[in-house]
């Protein structure tokens, strides 16, 4: 069996926030949104039904926290869960806080406007907020 390996395109656009149980969780480098990414340490695994069960079911218990977590800590209107991997195949599942409002309401969040990377201070302020919720993954 190989060894997991984050996806270059991943590593890129993404902030290491540690690691849950099953998962690599990234930062998106984008500061329109609080965005986090779970990306399971499991090798080659395209698709969630790739998992063993028991790791399927430690992911949804690592997103539904996650997603309690970040709408308590950010208060937001809604929040999105998707695993779309059509531009990078190895298995991740992106969770965003959205408000009415932000610049890509009410549609997705992909392609509508251009990444803005964090700042040092407002990283370390997002950092920050997310930690105690990257602490309950583990």
């Amino acid at each position: 069996m190989s060894e997991f390996v984050l996806h270059d395109k991943l590593a890129a656009d993404t902030i290491s926030l540690g690691q849950s149980r099953l998962c690599e969780v990234r930062l998106m480098n984008d500061s329109h949104f609080p965005w986090v990414l779970l990306v399971p340490r499991v090798s080659s695994v395209r698709e969630i039904y790739e998992l063993s069960k028991e790791q399927q079911h430690r992911l949804t218990e690592e997103s539904s926290l996650l997603g309690e977590g970040m709408m308590k800590a950010f208060g937001g209107d809604k929040f999105n869960v998707a695993a779309l991997g059509n531009m990078v195949p190895q298995l991740h599942v992106h969770h965003i806080v959205r408000f009415e409002g932000d610049d890509a309401w009410p549609g997705p969040v992909w392609g509508k406007v251009a990444p803005v990377p964090y700042e040092d201070n407002e990283l370390e302020a997002i950092k920050a907020r997310l930690a105690p919720i990257i602490e309950s993954l583990k």
